[in-house]
């Protein structure tokens, strides 16, 4: 699992609206990376609708936002275009990275250990180190969140 502190470790992946995105690249810029579970489901339509909205001050902070699910391209591009969104919506379809990075595991889903997307937000340093994680147990008011943290530093 990836925690506060360490590196992250260099990915590149493909993203909604074609191409790819190498997460070195983004360098010097900070980089919130939000884990979500599937496109369209109603809690995931929410988490990635309010990082959209706020997309335009982390811009303004410098800020890259990057959403990362299991779901394939195709399904985040469906998604994306349907519900008007902006943000890049990077898919780890083998689901190697989400659980390398600590974001995939075993989980409660109504009282049973099931294996799931563990929601989470990372914040990654211009240098690449992990500067904040976040466990998310409530979706509304999480982007918020970030992006005053994001202020007060």
């Amino acid at each position: 699992m990836i925690s506060a502190g360490d590196m992250a470790p260099d990915f590149t992946l493909p993203r909604s609206g074609g191409g790819g995105i190498t997460l070195s690249s983004l360098r010097p810029r900070r980089v919130v990376l939000f884990a979500y579970g599937k496109d369209g489901s109603p809690t995931c339509t929410d988490a990635v609708r309010d990082f959209d909205t706020l997309l335009p001050q982390f811009k303004n902070l410098g800020v890259a936002v990057l959403g990362i699910s299991k779901d394939p391209v195709k399904s985040h591009d469906r998604f994306a275009i349907k519900q008007g969104f902006s943000v890049p919506l990077l898919s780890d379809n083998g689901g190697h990275l989400m659980e390398d990075w600590g974001l995939f595991g075993e989980k409660l889903f109504f009282r049973k250990l099931v294996q799931g997307v563990l929601r989470a937000t990372l914040l990654i340093g211009g240098d690449g180190r992990v500067l904040q994680r976040w466990r998310v147990e409530r979706v509304k008011g999480h982007a918020g969140e970030v992006l005053a943290y994001l202020k007060a530093l």
